[in-house]
């Protein structure tokens, strides 16, 4: 048996723009459902709002995400959770690393760390923070 955990994150109103942004930095293909499409709408701005979202890239990058109604509380908090992204080698994540940057708050410069080859962090436009590394005991690589 084998089981497959993805993250799902929780935006308000801005899920489309975050899961495109995702499936261009990850090369992934995007699937969206609206509110709209599902006639579940409680007012025209969430007609084209998402009720159900996924980036899934060949490289086996998954996330998915919906925009939370109106009428439901909503708080993303202060950093609520990390998304890992982690490679075997530094030429794996340095390009994922660099189209994450587009708009982000560098928390951690992606450089070699006394646990990982490479290690950077960061939070993206859209105020999700994510941890870039290389598997320890992979080959450092420059």
């Amino acid at each position: 048996m084998s089981i497959k955990s993805t993250t799902h994150v929780n935006f308000r109103g801005n899920a489309r723009a975050a899961l495109e942004f995702y499936r261009d930095v990850f090369d992934g293909d995007l699937t969206v459902i609206t509110y709209g499409a599902m006639h579940a709408a409680q007012s025209p701005e969430q007609e084209e709002q998402i009720m159900w979202g996924q980036v899934t890239a060949p490289s086996g990058f998954a996330i998915m995400a919906f925009d939370v109604p109106a009428d439901r509380p909503y708080d993303k908090g202060v950093t609520p959770f990390y998304e890992s992204v982690r490679g075997d080698s530094v030429e794996d994540v340095t390009p994922i690393w660099e189209k994450l940057t587009d708009g982000a708050t560098i928390l951690q410069k992606l450089e070699p760390s006394p646990w990982a080859p490479a290690y950077g962090m960061l939070t993206d436009r859209f105020g999700v923070t994510w941890v870039v590394d290389v598997a320890a005991g992979a080959a450092p690589t420059e």
